[in-house]
């Protein structure tokens, strides 16, 4: 049962669906079955299918072994809706599957959903002013000047002038590097970064790039702890300080140090509980509506670990500063819970890290518009997420090196054309390093007796030393 890698790019949720239905339709065994005294050929019972699928789905490295058999019914049920899958009386439509005996079929076609339709976002291609460009509303023309008077002094410049004897003087404006050309150095270079790791030809029909905010990035980049948590600016869009002490409670439990009410049994099922109401109660998940197909694109590099860590990297920098840092925090809570010997069960019939991802994953990344694998792409972000969210919430060392490198050597220029004189004496070129600093002839090697000898040979006993 193999099931094809789907890179990123635009659409992949939909090219997924595609893939694992056609999968679905031409692997899943078909056999005669008896039900209420009467058989039915090419069909199976709906334990069968979940069975058949649930094993699709854990060996497909486009999902992963944490596939759970209650994501296996959900996406059954969505089979059984969209008319992939029918009854044996040919009825479909709703969502009422379940795991039994009851008998399913293949209609005998199943269209394969269309790629929809959204209008193309506008290419955002950003422009630098020239450095000679005048400033807007400005011109040689519109340059307000004193009514002079003329007299022989200032009739003899201007005919001077005139016949080409003084050259005319010219106001030439000098622009400078501004903030927002900063910002907008970091936006295109960072988007660029993210166009070359995904292998896109271009972002617009992942992202909208209008909608990124340049001064989220910067903020993510250098208002940081010593842990490398974002700090925020505005204290009203903190976690609340309940749900802040809930989760420092569960993270180094059992050693609650700001804990000051008394303990009972299954006080921890409580806090988590309150933890997972909150998250589960946000208006918008964390990774934004707006990003949803930028992150499942990145989940087709899952096979190249480091070149997907990168990729996330990139657009864990896109999110509002409030949202980095939630997810910062949860993150943190969620692997040192996982990792926790000493935190009793939190639910029964899960383990502790299947609870992280099924509670977490949907507050995590969740699509505006309904889409039918959501919930299965939530769940594998979710996981590799737990595993290298260290490397992957840290900032990108070489972008930002990079991009201020980029703004440095613009400055620089910036200050050469402005000032060409002082530039030169602060940082000469190498032909004129050359005429004040001539190089001296390096002198020759002397001989020496010694370099001409055998190299040194151990000594060896001769004759003449015999007693």
């Amino acid at each position: 049962m193999e099931h094809r890698i789907v890179g990123p790019g635009p659409y992949r949720a939909t090219r997924l669906w595609n893939e694992t239905v056609e999968l679905f339709r031409a692997r899943m065994p078909l056999r005669k079955h008896r039900c209420r005294f009467k058989s039915y050929e090419h069909c199976f019972t709906a334990a069968e299918a979940v069975d058949w699928l649930h094993e699709l789905l854990r060996c497909s490295q486009n999902f992963g072994p944490e596939v759970t058999r209650k994501q296996t019914i959900q996406l059954l049920k969505k089979f059984l809706k969209n008319h992939v899958i029918e009854d044996i009386k040919g009825k479909w439509g709703q969502e009422d599957f379940e795991d039994n005996r009851h008998l399913y079929r293949f209609p005998p076609s199943s269209p394969l959903k269309p790629y929809p339709k959204k209008p193309p976002y506008p290419k955002d291609v950003i422009k630098f002013p020239e450095w000679n460009d005048p400033p807007p509303g400005t011109s040689q023309e519109n340059i307000p000047v004193r009514p002079l008077v003329l007299n022989s002094e200032m009739w003899f410049k201007r005919h001077s002038i005139a016949i080409g004897e003084v050259p005319a003087c010219r106001l030439i404006h000098r622009r400078q590097l501004t903030e927002a050309n900063v910002e907008e150095i970091w936006k295109s270079m960072t988007l660029s970064y993210l166009q070359k790791i995904l292998g896109l030809d271009s972002l617009e029909e992942v992202l909208d790039i209008k909608l990124i905010n340049s001064k989220f990035i910067i903020h993510n980049v250098y208002s940081v702890s010593k842990q490398g948590v974002v700090i925020l600016d505005d204290k009203s869009k903190e976690l609340p300080h309940w749900v802040l002490s809930a989760m420092k409670c569960l993270a180094n439990w059992p050693n609650c140090s700001d804990l000051k009410q008394p303990m009972y049994l299954g006080f921890e099922k409580d806090v988590f509980k309150t933890i997972a109401d909150y998250y589960g109660h946000l208006k918008e998940p964390l990774l934004t509506f707006h990003l949803f197909d930028a992150f499942v694109s990145v989940l087709g590099l899952l096979q190249k670990e480091k070149t997907a860590v990168e990729a996330f990297q990139i657009c864990c920098l896109l999110l509002p500063p409030e949202n980095r840092r939630k997810l910062q925090l949860l993150m943190r809570m969620m692997a040192r819970i996982c990792l926790n010997k000493e935190m009793p069960p939190l639910c029964d019939g899960f383990g502790t890290r299947t609870l992280m991802v099924q509670t977490f994953s949907r507050c995590i990344l969740c699509s505006k518009d309904e889409v039918d694998l959501d919930e299965l792409l939530a769940a594998r972000l979710v996981t590799f997420l737990m595993d290298n969210y260290q490397e992957i919430l840290k900032v990108p060392l070489a972008l930002q090196a990079s991009i201020e490198e980029r703004v440095a050597h613009l400055r620089r220029v910036q200050f050469q054309k402005s000032y060409p004189e002082v530039y030169q004496e602060r940082f000469p070129t190498p032909e004129s390093e050359a005429l004040l600093f001539p190089e001296k002839p390096k002198p020759k090697p002397q001989l020496f007796m010694w370099a001409l000898k055998k190299p040194f040979q151990p000594f060896q006993r001769t004759r003449s030393f015999r007693m």
